[in-house]
């Protein structure tokens, strides 16, 4: 009697299966039970087995259908550079996740409404844990492709007393950052951080992903020069298959070459 495969075995067996376009983009692969009954394992094994596959974008479950295989998408190499410029047509242009000639399109309809705001956001404008702040959400991807980046803007109180149109489905030229700025709490300064995390099963959704691949969080908060307040915090969630991070090295003074020969003591 042969001993069961394990999951990493069953994983492999179906990689191949998933790179040899055996079963095309958005087709199921199979179900649950189909693959149980093919390796003879328990379904916590096939479920193992399926999350490593999914950890690399290969594939997700996907509700009374089974294991579809994902679209193979283009990964990007993003230069995550620290200059701020401006479009004198559409407003400020901040350090881009995708090559600025490229068309992109918004997946379903941009939507603004209060929401309880997650930790990070709570914490920056400094008000209760859950409480309802005001979201523009927006999920976009270049032309012809899956998802490639939800963006949530989280808006301050301030921020829409002292500017109502950021509340409003258009924000008028130049966008919601004008609209603040004129406000009297220009020129904003802005901050980011970028993390790696797991989506949640809404992100996941959102961005047709298995909740098993990780994502890439980049969080810019802009800041009033009237008083040093946050008022805005715009998170982007990017699946971790379509992107790379570059960053060029610079050599410091100290790593100059050629190098110093060194005097004996």
């Amino acid at each position: 009697m042969t001993n069961p495969k394990t999951a990493r075995e069953i994983a492999d067996a179906l990689r191949v299966r998933v790179l040899n376009h055996e079963t095309p983009a958005g087709g199921t692969l199979a179900t649950l039970a189909e693959l149980m009954e093919e390796y003879g394992v328990a379904r916590d094994t096939i479920r193992a087995a399926v999350n490593i596959l999914a950890s690399e974008g290969l594939v997700r479950m996907v509700h009374r259908r089974g294991v579809v295989v994902q679209d193979r998408v283009r990964r990007r190499r993003i230069r995550r550079g620290q200059v701020v410029t401006r479009n004198p047509h559409t407003g400020y242009v901040f350090p881009a996740t995708h090559d600025p000639g490229e068309k992109w399109v918004a997946h379903g309809t941009p939507r603004r409404s209060l929401e309880a705001a997650p930790e990070i956001v709570t914490t920056t404008f400094s008000v209760d844990a859950g409480s309802s702040v005001l979201r523009r959400r927006r999920i976009t991807s270049p032309e012809g492709e899956p998802p490639f980046q939800l963006v949530d803007t989280w808006l301050s109180a301030q921020a829409v007393t002292d500017a109502p149109q950021v509340a409003e489905p258009s924000t008028g030229p130049g966008g919601y950052l004008d609209r603040l700025e004129e406000a009297g709490h220009g020129p904003l300064s802005w901050q980011e951080v970028t993390r790696v995390r797991m989506p949640s099963a809404d992100e996941a959704k959102l961005l047709e992903i298995a909740q098993a691949l990780p994502v890439f969080e980049i969080t810019m908060t802009g800041y009033s020069a009237r008083d040093d307040q946050a008022l805005e915090v715009t998170i982007k969630v990017i699946p971790s298959d379509r992107v790379e991070l570059v960053a060029d090295l610079v050599r410091g003074e100290s790593a100059e070459w050629p190098v110093d020969p060194v005097t004996p003591a």
